[in-house]
């Protein structure tokens, strides 16, 4: 595959098979997500169903009527003073990593949450000790925030997360 190939749309209802699918995979086998129970279609579809709400984007990238990856922004924290700080969430099937995809996919969500009225964007990184996320979120101008330590425990080890962080608008106070 090569990444023009694919065609970036909002997802749909029939996208959310593949969607959890592709999500189960991470939480079955990685510590890249702290879930420990994939999600049903049904709760990915109350998911999408949220973000639309909000306004916020929900993401797939389609190869010839598959779906091979997807990506969604999502509120940061749940207090009403965080309401223009959303945190990014980017995944791909496990047979199309490392073909440029997530960064396509990232390059259509950052503009999709400018124009929904978010001012940061933040990602959450678990430190699982391949770089490829760190190389994609720095690529696309986002700077280190910090690092927690020990805060996820998955797989029978403790897991610690970078957080990296992106302006949305180009005036800082928004």
């Amino acid at each position: 595959m090569t990444v023009p190939e694919a065609v970036i749309r909002p997802a749909v209802l029939a996208d959310l098979e593949a969607v959890a699918e592709i999500y189960a995979y991470y939480v079955s086998h990685t510590v890249i997500t702290f879930e420990q129970t994939p999600p049903t279609v049904a709760e990915w579809r109350l998911r999408l169903d949220d973000l639309a709400g909000r306004g916020l984007p929900f993401l797939v990238a389609d190869l010839d009527g598959e779906v091979a990856g997807y990506a969604y922004a999502g509120p940061w924290r749940p207090k009403p003073a965080y309401r223009h700080t959303v945190e990014d969430s980017i995944y791909l099937a496990p047979d199309r990593t490392g073909r440029g995809l997530g960064g396509v996919l990232l390059d259509a969500l950052l503009p999709r949450c400018a124009q929904a009225g978010m001012r940061q964007m933040i990602a959450v990184i678990a430190d699982t000790g391949n770089a490829a996320s760190t190389a994609l979120h720095k690529r696309f101008g986002f700077a280190h925030a910090g690092r927690l330590n020990g805060v996820g425990y998955k797989h029978g080890r403790w897991i610690d997360t970078d957080l990296m962080q992106r302006a949305l608008t180009a005036d800082p106070n928004g």
